[in-house]
């Protein structure tokens, strides 16, 4: 009996130790098999309270952590206030890429909430066919006409 309790004992103090080995931060994390993004500083942007009038820029880059190339083929605003551009090469494994945006103040009133929906071959969230950007703020101020 006192063997069978030594045995599973350290068993579970092996397995523990394992597992520490694997979650410890700086381990190397293993690539998504296919394409996918890893947008740095994350997919929304919030520009705060800004003045309304200029065109507020944001670029959201990112990086291919997949192990194959990111095509980016279609990037669409949900609305006609933000103007678009994006990376026209493939983004290859472990290289960044950018989606620019500029939104037009002048359209906005107050608090906004707007989405930027990226087409590509990435593999995306939940199985979605497309990922979403996203970009908000509070636009103050009166209309400059």
């Amino acid at each position: 009996m006192k063997k069978l309790f030594v045995a599973l004992l350290s068993l579970v103090l092996l397995s523990n130790i394992s597992l520490q080995a694997q979650n410890k931060p700086g381990a190397a994390a293993a690539k998504v098999d296919g394409p996918a993004f890893k947008f740095d500083g994350g997919d929304t942007h919030d520009f705060g309270v800004i003045p309304r009038g200029p065109i507020a820029n944001h670029e959201f880059e990112f990086t291919n952590v997949g192990n194959q190339p990111i095509i980016v083929m279609d990037v669409t605003p949900s609305c006609g206030c933000t103007g678009v551009d994006w990376i026209k090469t493939p983004v290859l494994p472990g290289q960044k890429g950018w989606i620019k945006l500029g939104l037009k103040t002048i359209e906005q009133h107050g608090v906004f909430n707007k989405e930027v929906y990226v087409r590509s071959n990435a593999i995306n969230p939940h199985g979605d066919k497309r990922y979403t950007l996203y970009i908000k703020g509070d636009a103050k101020g009166e209309d400059p006409k």
